[in-house]
């Protein structure tokens, strides 16, 4: 059976990470399952969606199907991406891509073999073998194929006039004689995959020795054997201490954590009547999630937080199992607590554009007593990430005719930094739509929230120093999502008491913003706040550890419970060090009997007084 026959058979509604692949004769059965979960060349996707932005400039050499420059365009919108394309049969193929998901005004596909080489031929015989994956100039006698004379074109002078800033080489082993002879200045990223059936590991080796003396240095989270993206450090490049980095790896075993470089985190599995089961209770750990029609356990649908799922296999469900027709996607637990619900709801929603037509999007209850229940902010927090489905929390057992299980992309641990996919998603979806609106300086507040979620001691003289330095007092509880948004992208500098609202904040900032949290609590509490914050905006926040004492509720509790008495003064001077106040008169603490007066009027919830930590 042919290619082009082969693909008439499947369902050609087919997309990749948002882009549309129309039908061609190059879709066969496996290819199409690979394109729909991100696995088609995904190693390249993955590197180019780390180092690509806005104000790029992107040369393809080997543009294939045209998957992977397409991808490049729609999410990382770059100001311009060139591709060359060996392979004739392939051309018109790639512009129906472009053109079908309307990115011709961005990124263009040339018939042509870029050479480094002075002088070079004006063509040269390229083999066109039955599957394109496997043509290349480089003639394999062994297998058979069709020759057909290419033009050629200058690769530097084409830079040159260019001035491409990444470089994408995929190219069936030519990519060995392009760097030898290549002028890589002004490049400064290069996503490549080397071809040691061509030229050997010693040939692999002599690529990646000239990338690296031209200065480029290798994103561990994003290389392998076979494939690099690397880059030039720049000064622009925001660091992290030494003693503070860890090097995320792609993780492919569903049954590990999530990983922010990849791997299962940025894949899906399309279960057939699979069985959703909701919890039956309401406890941290707790068994729920998704069950094949054999009974087995998806694990990529479990929920994990740090370093362990919070969402166990469950039984196979005693009682009846109702039927959901259609194709859902699986979105985990549905939470009421705002910060979970930001961190621990949408972490799969990345996966409503890359799986073809969807029914809806399922949830499960966080707790069995919440029922079905999907409130306000929910809808709101949907409504600004576009997304136009039902959304449907299932409560009982459910059979459901097919089943999207999308990896977690985003959550609390390391997995805080987001996926690439995942934070494209965000970035090209999330509140397009709402435009900044209001102060120029906000602090986001907890003093109204009452001291049974804790906050500060006195947060009220903390306010009246910021709202002196020209700081609006802002109560995100107060205003709907979409006022909540708007704020967040007016302010220039944002000073926060640590807490769910700044996962909002990360979702929308952006680099020239700076942004100051007030720790409330001590230890490593405040990471996944920290690294959602810096690599969704691209920069740190700084952490104001001015903490002098906490005081807990005399019968226990847990630590975000407990209150802060912060010493105002060190406050102070760490955020006059990073400009986010003046110089001005020292801020005065609480005395030791102010902060006992005023901890023993505190009212909490089934608590009679406090204690200091």
């Amino acid at each position: 059976m042919t290619q082009a026959a082969q693909s008439d058979n499947f369902d050609h509604d087919l997309k990749c990470l948002g882009v549309s692949v129309p039908v061609s004769p190059y879709l066969t059965e496996s290819r199409i399952e690979r394109i729909r979960t991100a696995r088609y060349e995904g190693q390249e996707i993955a590197g180019a969606l780390a180092v690509v932005g806005p104000e790029d400039r992107v040369l393809e050499l080997g543009a294939g199907l045209g998957i992977v420059g397409a991808v490049i365009a729609r999410n990382c919108r770059p100001a311009e991406v060139r591709s060359f394309e060996a392979n004739p049969d392939l051309i018109p193929h790639i512009q129906a891509l472009y053109h079908a998901n309307d990115l011709t005004d961005r990124i263009t596909v040339t018939n042509r073999i870029m050479l480094s080489q002075d002088p070079r031929p004006a063509t040269v015989p390229f083999f066109i073998r039955n599957s394109f994956l496997g043509s290349s100039v480089v003639e394999n006698p062994i297998r058979a194929s069709r020759q057909v004379d290419v033009a050629t074109g200058d690769f530097n002078h084409l830079c040159q006039e260019y001035r491409p800033t990444v470089l994408i080489i995929d190219i069936e082993g030519g990519e060995l004689e392009l760097l030898r002879k290549a002028d890589l200045d002004g490049i400064r990223a290069v996503v490549i995959e080397f071809h040691e059936e061509v030229y050997g590991r010693d040939g692999a080796q002599a690529c990646k020795q000239i990338l690296l003396e031209a200065g480029f240095e290798k994103r561990p989270e994003h290389c392998s054997r076979v494939v690099w993206t690397c880059e030039r450090p720049t000064e622009a490049r925001i660091t992290v201490p030494a003693s503070d980095l860890t090097v995320p790896t792609i993780e492919t075993d569903t049954r590990k954590q999530p990983s922010p470089a990849g791997g299962w985190s940025e894949t899906a599995e399309i279960c057939p009547a699979a069985i959703v089961v909701p919890p039956d209770g309401g406890a941290m750990l707790q068994p729920t999630g998704v069950l094949r029609a054999d009974g087995s356990y998806v694990d990529q649908g479990a929920l994990w937080r740090r370093h362990r799922p919070i969402t166990t296999q469950p039984a196979w469900p005693d009682g009846p199992i109702f039927d959901l027709p259609g194709r859902w996607l699986f979105a985990g637990p549905l939470w009421n607590h705002f910060g979970h619900f930001l961190t621990e709801s949408l972490p799969r929603l990345w996966a409503v554009e890359g799986f073809g037509t969807l029914d809806g999007v399922v949830f499960t209850p966080k707790r069995a007593a919440t029922g079905d229940a999907i409130e306000g902010y929910h809808k709101a927090m949907f409504d600004a990430l576009s997304l136009d489905l039902p959304v449907r929390v299932v409560t009982a057992p459910t059979r459901v005719a097919e089943l999207v299980v999308p990896g977690q992309g985003f959550g609390l641990g390391p997995i805080s930094a987001g996926t690439p996919t995942f934070r494209r998603f965000i970035q090209s979806r999330f509140a397009q739509d709402i435009p900044p609106e209001g102060p120029k300086k906000l602090y986001i507040s907890r003093s109204q929230i009452g001291p049974r979620r804790g906050g500060f001691l006195a947060e009220a003289r903390l306010e009246q120093h910021l709202a002196d330095a020209g700081y609006d007092i802002f109560h995100p509880q107060k205003h709907d999502i979409p006022t909540q948004i708007a704020r967040y992208k007016a302010a220039k500098r944002i000073v926060a008491a640590e807490g769910s609202a700044l996962h909002l904040v990360a979702m929308v900032a952006k680099p020239k913003q700076k942004i100051a949290v007030i720790m409330r609590r001590n230890g490593k509490t405040n990471d996944p706040i920290t690294t959602h914050l810096a690599s969704f905006s691209g920069r740190p926040p700084l952490n104001v550890a001015a903490i002098r004492r906490r005081w807990m509720p005399a019968s226990g509790g847990r630590a975000h419970q407990g209150v802060a008495e912060i010493d105002l003064e060190s406050a102070q001077q760490q955020l006059l060090a990073e400009g986010f106040v003046k110089d001005s008169a020292p801020w005065r603490s609480l005395t030791e009997d102010e902060a006992r007066d005023t901890i023993q009027a505190q009212r909490y919830w089934r608590v009679n007084g406090y204690r200091p930590e």
